[in-house]
């Protein structure tokens, strides 16, 4: 099994991005786990990656409900970003949300790849890495 590069958490809850990144460290499935509390820091990391020295998520995992910048409005910015800082990345929505209207939102959009209630366990991960990176994850 290969490990993804990169993997961005954009969440505002301490407890849920404890809780996340040590299940990904346990299951050792990324070289690094970035870690932003809102979708302005999240967005402000993406815009300044530099390929090289800094690359891109694979996979980034999205709570919808956060003060200031929501998950819906940090994807309405995220559109606009230019392919070397975006392109390739999968979106996981990573919530509490139990609402249906997140949920068909969410199925409409094709920025998202994946709807997922917290907390995120070890199976809906492979789940989430089998199915979107089939060439490093595999059953």
């Amino acid at each position: 099994m290969n490990r993804l590069g990169k993997i961005l958490l954009i969440d505002d809850s301490e407890s849920d991005n404890f809780v996340h990144k040590r299940l990904l460290e346990k299951e050792n499935v990324a070289e690094e786990i970035v870690i932003k509390y809102s979708g302005e820091a999240a967005l402000e990391y993406l815009s300044t990656l530099v390929k090289a020295a800094y690359p891109k998520p694979d996979l980034i995992f999205l709570d919808i409900n956060m003060p200031g910048m929501n998950g819906w409005e940090f994807l309405d910015h995220y559109r606009d970003l230019g392919i070397e800082k975006k392109g390739g990345i999968v979106i996981t929505m990573l919530t509490t949300s139990s609402s249906e209207e997140d949920r068909i939102k969410a199925s409409q959009n094709p920025m998202i790849n994946r709807f997922e209630n917290k907390p995120l366990n070890r199976e809906r991960l492979y789940d989430i890495l089998e199915k979107h990176f089939p060439d490093r994850f595999s059953i």
